[in-house]
């Protein structure tokens, strides 16, 4: 069996800030299958096409979309510790016209990188393709996507008022558990370049989905590629 290479987290020459980021169990797939029930909008990565506001929804259905969000990814350990550093909570409307900005301010960032920007209700998720982000088997970030890795970190230091989990999935070629290690790897890789970044640990949760939440079939070479694939999920914190 091939053995996961991991060593190579950050890019070299670069200083890694201390963590205290959490790990959680695999909990992504429930969590993308409730929230994309309604809501669901996405921009193609290379035209970067723009869709309307959602600060209106933010009224109705930003604190409820974000606690629910909030407590399946580990946002109630989360949010006191954000909270004590002064980072303060969004309400109301201000939920939706943040994520908003923060939206726009990513799609002007990525677009053209072959990073995809979804916005599923409050949340805002970022798919990273495994052919862009990884080699074959490995959890060392391709040395072409640190610069993409740096505008995400940029708009995410910007909007801090938010969750970061990180989440690694893959196809289901190969060992199940296998896979389910090199998911961990591979989002544990993301989450320490974008600390060493500046982005807060404590912000930070990461995760394994291995095979089990795939986004296109399997049982073609086009759709393996799609499901290999590292995504950040923005939630606000609330």
């Amino acid at each position: 069996m091939t053995r996961i290479s991991t060593h190579a987290a950050t890019r070299p020459n670069r200083t890694t800030r201390a963590k205290k980021r959490i790990n959680l169990p695999v909990l992504a797939a429930s969590a993308a299958i409730t929230l994309a029930l309604y809501g669901c909008q996405t921009t193609d990565p290379y035209t970067g096409e723009q869709k309307t506001s959602n600060t209106a929804k933010g009224t109705g259905i930003g604190a409820i979309g974000g606690a629910i969000a909030g407590a399946i990814l580990g946002g109630g350990k989360r949010k006191g510790v954000l909270i004590g550093a002064g980072i303060g909570a969004l309400t109301g409307a201000a939920v939706g016209n943040y994520m908003d900005k923060e939206e726009a301010r990513l799609r002007a960032q990525l677009q053209g990188t072959g990073v995809s920007v979804t916005r599923v209700g409050d949340s805002v998720i970022l798919n990273m393709p495994g052919n862009i982000t990884f080699a074959t088997d490995s959890s060392n970030i391709s040395a072409d996507f640190y610069s993409v890795l740096d505008s995400v970190a940029l708009v995410i230091n910007e909007f801090e008022k938010t969750y970061v989990d990180v989440i690694g999935h893959t196809d289901s070629t190969g060992a199940a558990d296998y896979n389910q290690q090199l998911s961990v790897a591979r989002a544990s890789s993301v989450a320490r370049y974008l600390e060493s970044q500046q982005v807060l640990p404590e912000r930070v949760v990461t995760q394994g989905a291995g095979e089990s939440s795939p986004i296109a079939s399997n049982d073609t070479p086009e759709g393996r590629s799609l499901n290999r694939r590292v995504e950040i999920r923005l939630t606000p914190l609330t």
